[in-house]
């Protein structure tokens, strides 16, 4: 017979979160994502930690794609914050207990609309228009530089077929998203990644959408910057005095200094 005892553990949560928690509108995996977050970050007695998807849809018993689905919902809303990405490449997660932050808490129902209403019409095609990037806009110009630049390798490789079907607009979504969502804001290291992503030899096939990029950002970064390290190292070895021995060998054989590649 199960019998928890606080001494072997428990979860400190002020009363007034509870409080909201429980008068705003989640569904079963988004409340079971909060609990989630709860129990590994107050339940160790830390404000934040790395949270995978797999961890995650492995606590709650869900897919990865319904965590993903769900996780993202929840910072959009604002209950959860995304301090960064972790060690591991995930997003480091914090549950936004300030609620006035929070967006669609406690809104009221919309009133019914009879079938086949002009209303009914009006609202049904607001709610399908996605969100549209002009051509200016720094979102869109990102997808159209990612886009490019996976054209020329898919086309490359012969997996043309693989991305005929890109939308640039979701495209631009997603880099919006990796921004504003994930906190990703540096958008030179952005262009880096892409630049790099599509040169690898293996995740240059690999990741060939921007939902791919945003969703593995974290890893690629990181594994971009150990790729670079050697590289780096490399040139703090080169010994300074090797261009001043070539420099008087270049004198030395009657050519102009002014000439001389210092690079």
């Amino acid at each position: 017979m199960a019998g928890p005892q606080i001494e072997d553990g428990y979860t400190r949560i002020a009363n007034e979160i509870l409080e909201h928690v429980m008068k705003t509108s989640l569904n079963g995996t988004q409340f079971r994502l909060v609990i989630a977050a709860w129990r590994y970050t107050y339940g160790f007695r830390r404000k934040e930690h790395e949270l995978s998807l797999g961890f995650l849809a492995g606590q709650i018993g869900a897919s990865r794609s319904q965590v993903d689905r769900e996780l993202s919902v929840l910072i959009e809303r604002r209950i959860f914050k995304v301090e960064g990405a972790g060690k591991r490449g995930a997003r480091i997660i914090r549950f936004n207990k300030n609620f006035v932050e929070w967006e669609a808490q406690n809104k009221p129902a919309p009133p019914k609309m009879k079938k086949g209403s002009v209303e009914m019409e009006k609202q049904s095609k607001k709610t399908r228009q996605p969100k549209q990037y002009a051509e200016d806009n720094t979102y869109y110009k990102m997808a159209v530089y990612f886009h490019d630049k996976v054209k020329a390798v898919a086309e490359a490789e012969g997996l043309s077929h693989l991305i005929v079907r890109s939308d640039l607009q979701k495209w631009a979504d997603e880099f919006r998203k990796l921004v504003e969502i994930d906190k990703v804001q540096d958008k030179h290291l952005i262009r880096d990644v892409i630049d790099w992503v599509t040169s690898d030899p293996f995740w240059k096939v690999n990741v060939l959408s921007a939902k791919k990029l945003r969703d593995k950002f974290g890893e690629l970064a990181l594994k971009m910057k150990a790729a670079q390290k050697p590289k780096q190292q490399q040139k703090q070895k080169a010994d300074p005095r090797d261009k001043e021995i070539a420099f008087q060998r270049w004198i030395q054989e009657g050519n102009n200094p002014d000439e001389f590649d210092w690079n």
